[in-house]
């Protein structure tokens, strides 16, 4: 089993304020699949995409209420190819009104730092060390 690319729906309060928020960290959206009620977040172009969805159009996808900014349904885990990216992205999330719920790791093998976005969504970023581990 193979799957094409993988879209993850999370629910938003404010569109402008979201396209504001991830274009300062760096990221693009796909317009083709962005309008006044949804946004094409890109994580990596033709494989992994985040649809930031408003309230109302995201309660007609379920039967279930959307959880609030106080619970945590999903922890969300993007790897990029350095410590210093993942500070960076980080460092900036915290700077646009993100907000840190873990401090950093730093494993040798594995580093990583977390913040909340604007909706309370929980967002890991992680550098995973490829060379082999010395033991």
């Amino acid at each position: 089993m193979k799957v094409n690319s993988i879209f993850i729906n999370l629910p938003i309060k404010d569109l402008n304020k979201t396209r504001d928020f991830w274009t300062k960290l760096g990221f693009s959206f796909n317009e083709q699949f962005s309008d006044e009620r949804a946004l094409c977040l890109v994580l990596n172009d033709g494989l992994i995409y985040a649809m930031l969805i408003s309230h109302g159009l995201f309660s007609t996808f379920t039967n279930r209420p959307i959880a609030d900014d106080s619970t945590t349904q999903v922890l969300i885990a993007i790897q990029v190819n350095s410590k210093e990216e993942v500070d960076r992205i980080v460092k900036l999330a915290l700077e646009n009104g993100g907000t840190r719920y873990r401090e950093s790791a730093d494993h040798g093998w594995m580093y990583y730092d977390c913040f909340a976005d604007l909706d309370g969504h929980q967002w890991e970023v992680m550098f995973v060390n490829s060379s082999p581990v010395k033991t």
